[in-house]
């Protein structure tokens, strides 16, 4: 496969799983009427973003892997013939709970999943108390391992992992042929503008950096649309959207603001060689010494 042409949903999401579910598969739909073999959704795209309290009821909207979305998400996998990266808040037992991305592919169903690695425990985004971080283990399906598709091998990082080089490195080290981050994240409403434009750049940012520093292509579907706080503790969540699907030195491909949208491009699956031929990172890695990188803080 020299080009993919690949496309990611930006929406809105609601309490209400069904009409968040539609709205995605209406963007997985017009994404295949235009070609697309691969299929990006954000992070949590079936529920509102519950984790802006801390609510024990609220583990209720958590489903087995293969619960009504996944099965729902395979359906349209197997009727479109693409490949969809959806996500789901997955009870695996009774008291495990994890933030899952599963990859649906064609008429094969589910092939893989990833369970987010990196759970940020801050104001607005108290995930800590709904999930369980991923197992470590190099195993297929656990940690930082691609999913091997019909499309190539995704290296599928979920939001707070964004902001870790280590997980993109990982993953393109495993032999990952493209980063794919589903994402919720948004400003404070009561926030000044200049410190959320900071905000947005620097998320931007790190992201670009991982397709630069692993020279692979990235994309990026993040929510979009105003969430208030269940318990109205705060003014809700802004989602910023900004949305992208970038090349290997970190080119904007597509770019979406703040509305609802769909995104596609045809990806070069050539470019990460002759990228990576020119700036061979791999190769110049100095493994022998970075030995401390498993210690929390040199002290």
């Amino acid at each position: 496969m020299t080009h993919l042409r690949a496309g990611l949903v930006q929406q809105p999401a609601w309490p209400d799983k069904q009409k968040s579910l539609a709205a995605s598969a209406e963007g997985i739909r017009a994404l295949a009427a235009d070609g697309a073999r691969l299929v990006l959704l954000q992070e949590l795209h079936a529920t509102h973003y519950f984790c802006q309290t801390e609510d024990a009821d609220l583990f209720d909207l958590a489903e087995p892997l293969d619960g009504p979305t996944t099965t729902c998400l395979a359906a349209l996998a197997a009727e479109l013939d693409i490949v969809i990266v959806g996500s789901i808040f997955e009870r695996r037992a009774a008291g495990v709970y994890h933030n899952t991305a599963v990859v649906l592919d064609g008429k094969k169903g589910r092939v893989g999943h990833y369970r987010k690695m990196h759970i940020p425990d801050d104001p607005g985004f108290y995930e800590k108390f709904y999930f369980t971080p991923g197992d470590a283990a190099q195993q297929e399906g656990l940690g930082f391992t691609p999913v091997e598709t019909s499309v190539g091998r995704l290296g599928i990082l979920v939001c707070w992992d964004q902001w870790y080089p280590e997980a993109a490195r990982l993953m393109a080290l495993a032999g990952a042929d493209i980063l794919l981050y589903p994402t919720a994240i948004g400003w404070d409403p009561d926030e000044e503008d200049g410190e959320n434009q900071r905000q947005l750049d620097a998320w931007t940012l790190i992201q670009r950096s991982h397709a630069v520093a692993n020279g692979l292509p990235v994309m990026v579907a993040n929510r979009t649309g105003h969430e208030a706080a269940p318990d109205q503790s705060s003014a809700g969540i802004r989602f910023w959207g900004g949305s992208f699907i970038a090349g290997p030195q970190g080119e904007f491909l597509e770019y979406a603001g703040e509305e609802p949208t769909t995104l596609i491009t045809d990806i070069s699956m050539a470019r990460s060689e002759q990228v990576r031929r020119m700036w061979p990172y791999l190769r110049d890695r100095r493994v022998d010494a970075y030995g401390h990188l498993t210690r929390r803080y040199i002290d």
